[in-house]
Parts: structure tokens; C-alpha cells; sequence
């Protein structure tokens, strides 16, 4: 390995570390005060015991409410998101199919080792959070039991991983995903991905698709992580616990939605897009066309 990225490494190793060690050091004093009318002002071990008590269907409360919510609707509603958006993408690369773009001569920086190292570690600890999130969703499906008890203890630690690589992209990406006067201009012609003929498409470095999945991830990562908090700490009433579940799933659907269109537009929809986040590179065609206001501006 090249000496100037163990600086780089040792960083995001370090990230990884921290945030581990946050997680084991909040773990202990999580839960002690929220349901303390259920134990006593003490910390309940039995985890059975405490969404039993969320789940009563209380009538003056918002029991029926969340039970309706959640055994009625958001089940259905991640298998339809599921569905859809693989139906969407299949008919997609049949019908109009893959941005093609030559990869051979004149390459543009557009990523550092610091975004693509950061990127990863966010993006290995998202992938986690999604597939342990479905997995409980799906609890039902997976007879419950330990396996779906290891993803909610999976779910959390990838979280707190997830949380300061986003805030570290944040800070390296935060300028150039600011709303632009090009970004009307790329949403009329939708950049492009539902015509078969190759255009030039305005856009800066990020375009608007890219811009949206942003800010959604930072602000809708921000929010899932307090509301998550009180779902694996149990560190308040139980209203707040079932409010908390409810916008916990409603915005996990979005953010389930959006990371599958971000999966797809980089492995499928833009041949060759996926590498530019391990090589720091895109063609220059590719950004010429794809990006040209920036294209522009940098040549």
C-alpha cells in the first residue's frame, strides 16, 4: 500500500473504532428512566415485557392506532416499495436501458481516496442497516426468534458506524450539493434516463437525483437515529416509543426507496459509474455529457 493513504486508512479505521466504542458506552445506560412505571423507576431486562406494554391496544391511547400502523400497513407497504422498484428497474434497463460511455483515454478526478474511503464506510454501514431493517419488518416471515433479535442488536451498532461517516460526507460534499440554477433544467429532461439517445445534460458535479438522495440521507438519517435511539433504549413513555416506530417506518420506506434507485443508477443505469468511487475517476465523455455546466467549468 502506498505510504500517503495509511494516513487515510488509519482515519476511517479510527471513525469505525470511535464509533463502536460510543455504542458499547451508551449501551449500559440506556432504558434506565423512560419505562419506569413498568418496573419500578428500574431498568426491564425482559424485552418480551416491554412491547407487550407497547403494543396493548389500549383505546384511549394511541394503541389501536399503532397496531393498525403496524401490522396492517407497513408490512404491505416495504413489500410493494420491494416490488415496485425492481419492476420499475427491470423495465428500465429493458426498455431504455444503460448509459454507455467510453472509459479509455482522458479520465477527470472527481472523488479523493478521503470521500471514496468515507463513502464505503458509509455505505457498507447503510447496506447493513437496510437488510437488518427488513429483516425485522419481515420478522414474521423469519419465525422471529434469534435471528431477527441478532439484526435488531445489528441494526444499532451499524447506526452509530453510519452516523459520523454521514456527518464526515457532509462536511467534504456539502457546497457542492447545494440546489443550483441547473437543477430545473436537469429535472425537465429527467437527466436524460428515459431516452434511449445520448444528450447533453445540464448538471453540475451532483445533479439533483444525487442532490436529493444527499440531503435525504443526512436529514433522514439524523432523524431515524433519534427515533431509533428510543426504540433500542426503551428511554421513554410509551406513546413515545410507538410514535417514534411509526415515523422510525414511515421514513424508512422512503429511505428504502431512495437507496434502491441510488444502487441502481450506480450499478445498472450508468455503465461503469460504480467505478468511479473505487478509482477517484470518471471519463471525460461521461462528465461532458452527463455533467456538462461542470464539465465546462473545470475545462
Amino acid at each position: 500500500m502506498r505510504r500517503n493513504y495509511l494516513p487515510i486508512l488509519a482515519l476511517a479505521v479510527g471513525i469505525a473504532l470511535m464509533s463502536i466504542a460510543i455504542f458499547l458506552a451508551c449501551v449500559p445506560l440506556v432504558g434506565a428512566q423512560g419505562l419506569g412505571s413498568l418496573a419500578g423507576g428500574h431498568l426491564i431486562a425482559n424485552y418480551q415485557e416491554i412491547m407487550s406494554a407497547v403494543a396493548a391496544p389500549d383505546w384511549q391511547g394511541s394503541g389501536q392506532l399503532f397496531i393498525m400502523l403496524q401490522h396492517n400497513l407497513f408490512t404491505p407497504l416495504f413489500a410493494a416499495v420491494l416490488i415496485v422498484m425492481l419492476l420499475l428497474f427491470a423495465a428500465h434497463y429493458l426498455f431504455v436501458g444503460a448509459k454507455k460511455f467510453s472509459h479509455e483515454g482522458k479520465q477527470i478526478f472527481y472523488y479523493s481516496i478521503l470521500c471514496r474511503l468515507i463513502h464505503a464506510l458509509a455505505a457498507l454501514s447503510f447496506t447493513v442497516l437496510m437488510l437488518s431493517g427488513l429483516m425485522m419488518i419481515f420478522g414474521k416471515f423469519f419465525h422471529g426468534g434469534s435471528l431477527v433479535q441478532a439484526a435488531r442488536f445489528l441494526h444499532a451498532p451499524a447506526a452509530v458506524v453510519f452516523l459520523p461517516t454521514v456527518f464526515v460526507l457532509f462536511l467534504l460534499w456539502v457546497k457542492d450539493m447545494l440546489p443550483a440554477a441547473d437543477d430545473l433544467d436537469w429535472l425537465l429532461v429527467f437527466g436524460g434516463y428515459l431516452t434511449k439517445k445520448q444528450m447533453v445534460v445540464p448538471a453540475g458535479k451532483f445533479n439533483p437525483g444525487q442532490k436529493s438522495w444527499f440531503w435525504l440521507a443526512v436529514g433522514g438519517g439524523a432523524v431515524m437515529a433519534v427515533t431509533g435511539y428510543y426504540l433500542f433504549s426503551f428511554a421513554t413513555d410509551i406513546p413515545g416509543i410507538r410514535l417514534a416506530a411509526i415515523i422510525h417506518n414511515f421514513l424508512g420506506v422512503v429511505l428504502l426507496a431512495m437507496f434502491m434507485i441510488h444502487l441502481y443508477m450506480a450499478i445498472f443505469a450508468v455503465k461503469g459509474s460504480l467505478q468511479s468511487m473505487l478509482t477517484g475517476s470518471k471519463s471525460a465523455e461521461e462528465v461532458a455529457m452527463m455533467h456538462s455546466n461542470y464539465y465546462k467549468k473545470i475545462t
